[in-house]
């Protein structure tokens, strides 16, 4: 029998040899965890369609923060459910907002965890979009003024990077300007540069409470048909100052994380979002797959697309799998 010289499988025979010429490599340290802050005092309230992802009050979040942190993660992502919402989302941006009261609480207990914010409006707007509305639609350029708001209020409480995820055009220049001006120019801005009009977005807003009340955000989202637009919007978040680039959703989006990663040198990132976390914890309390192999498998294919960093629920497990 013929084989040619080079027969790969001698280099798959045992562990070792397989872990010497792996290619990607997952590792706690590419990992952001979110978190869902919520009013209240010892809040813990599991999202019903997010097993093992909780509403956490401020002093609950903390608590969460710590784990992580000693599990080795290095950076939560905050998302904020708040007292009150109205027509312009003014909470996003109150001194004592639920965000920034979290932000302030979690660097005075835990200061070496990196913590991210989300930059958006849908949580705190009262008919549920990510921007101001005027005669029934969002008003891109007013946006811009509230996002610059939101950012540099995240910034003065301590936040070590923010995170646009609204898809206004301008926001990041807009956001850049405003940190500069307030004597932020060190926070930097991981800009949700190609984010998606997707519907695995369905349990995040059961968890932070930001669905629209009418209509979609079809408008400013991006379509999911598009990639070459993904080309066009991260080139312009570059130009603008953004400091990395993120894809959202992710493991439906492994294409476009590629292509960002071939186009431009700037860190990448993605967004393993609510809709693939819930299908693999769904499909694993079945019985119909291994939700250990592939919840591994599933971020390791987000950074062999080229991801350098994943905001992902399952961070925790990770970091209890795979150690520092």
């Amino acid at each position: 029998m013929f084989f040619p010289e080079y027969r790969p499988r001698r280099l798959r025979r045992t562990e070792a040899l397989r872990a010497m010429v792996r290619e990607t490599e997952l590792s706690v340290k590419h990992l952001i965890y979110p978190l869902f802050v919520c009013p209240g005092k010892g809040v813990r309230e599991e999202v019903s369609s997010m097993p093992g992802v909780f509403r956490l009050s401020v002093d609950e979040a903390v608590r969460e923060a710590r784990e992580v942190f000693e599990l080795g993660v290095p950076a939560v992502i905050l998302f904020g459910i708040p007292e009150k919402k109205d027509e312009v989302g003014s909470e996003a941006y109150a001194k004592r907002g639920i965000v920034q009261r979290a932000i302030s609480a979690i660097k005075k207990e835990v200061p070496e965890l990196l913590v991210v914010t989300d930059v958006c409006l849908c949580e705190y707007t009262s008919h549920g979009h990510c921007g101001i509305i005027k005669d029934s639609e969002v008003d891109n350029d007013a946006t811009l003024e509230q996002l610059a708001r939101i950012a540099v209020s995240h910034a003065r409480a301590g936040a070590d990077m923010v995170a646009p995820s609204d898809m206004m055009d301008g926001r990041v220049a807009r956001i850049r300007e405003a940190l500069d001006e307030a004597g932020f120019s060190h926070v930097p801005i991981l800009s949700y540069a190609v984010k998606y009009c997707s519907s695995f977005y369905g349990p995040f807003r059961e968890a932070a409470d930001s669905a629209p009340q009418f209509g979609d955000r079809r408008s400013y989202q991006m379509d999911p048909a598009n990639a070459r637009e993904a080309l066009r919007e991260a080139a312009l978040d570059i130009e603008e100052g953004a400091d990395i680039l993120m894809v959202k959703p992710a493991l439906p989006y492994l294409d476009i994380i590629r292509a960002l990663r071939e186009e431009f040198n700037h860190p990448i990132a993605a967004y393993q979002v609510s809709g693939e976390y819930a299908m693999i914890k769904a499909a694993a309390r079945l019985g119909w797959l291994d939700e250990e192999r592939v919840m591994l498998e599933s971020l390791l294919s987000i950074r062999r697309a080229g991801a350098d960093i994943i905001i992902t629920y399952f961070a925790k497990e990770v970091a209890r799998k795979l150690g520092r």
